[in-house]
């Protein structure tokens, strides 16, 4: 995912344009979704998994090689690991990434005329919760670091693919990003999380990522997966 060296404040421009987008889709797609569902939850959550993964295989070809379309915590906690980032580079990233996020939940609700702020009221805890955004954050690390690796043409794809299926196979619809849980927790939409859950959420994506990448290490000697 990462291009050519760039300067900083396009890179962290690159990560807020899309991180922005990303939960503009996410949380816009549902409102529409639940809107014109009709009441009939699978049918929503297939629209949402749609439009997310789509806008996942845009964002990640047009941003990827500027800043290598991160858009998520844990995947610049890996890729400082890797030293692909700086630690300072990749918390400047992390910091981006979650005030873009929030920005974009913000501009979904006033895209549908609803308040701009809110607090979601859905409850989304318990191990099975936790256990679900843990292996959620594991194979998205996997799907990067691997397509990476192999075939750095089709990340973008992949990702996109791999977050649409994450929807359905993960209890928790497959969060599997601490910027994305932070912002979501300000929507009471169909795509809300409760302030309370998010902590959680945060740790477990945290350890899958981390997980992911013990194991994408694990699976391959390329030096773009394990530069030590």
């Amino acid at each position: 995912m990462q291009g050519q060296p760039v300067p900083l404040s396009r890179r962290l421009l690159a990560e807020a344009t899309g991180s922005f987008f990303l939960l503009a889709t996410v949380v816009g797609s549902g409102i529409m979704a639940d809107n014109l569902a009709g009441g009939n939850g699978a049918l929503a959550l297939l629209a949402n998994a749609m439009a997310t993964g789509a806008i996942l295989i845009v964002l990640i070809t047009m941003l990827g090689p500027i800043s290598g379309a991160h858009f998520n915590p844990a995947v610049s906690m890996i890729f400082a690991a890797r030293r692909d980032l700086t630690p300072g580079d990749a918390a400047l990233y992390a910091l981006t990434q979650a005030i873009a996020a929030i920005t974009g939940v913000i501009a979904a609700h006033l895209m549908f005329g609803l308040d701009a702020v809110q607090v979601s009221l859905t409850e989304r805890s318990g191990a099975s919760q936790l256990f679900s955004e843990a292996v959620a954050a594991f194979g998205l690390v996997l799907t990067i670091l691997l397509t990476l690796a192999r075939k750095p043409d089709a990340v973008a794809v992949n990702v996109g693919l791999y977050i649409f299926a994450a929807y359905w196979f993960t209890a928790s619809t497959s969060f599997a990003n601490p910027a994305v849980t932070i912002a979501r927790s300000l929507t009471a939409t169909f795509a809300g999380i409760r302030p309370a859950d998010v902590a959680g959420f945060i740790a477990a994506q945290l350890t899958g990522a981390a997980l992911g990448w013990l194991v994408a290490r694990a699976l391959t000697t390329d030096r773009r997966i394990d530069p030590i």
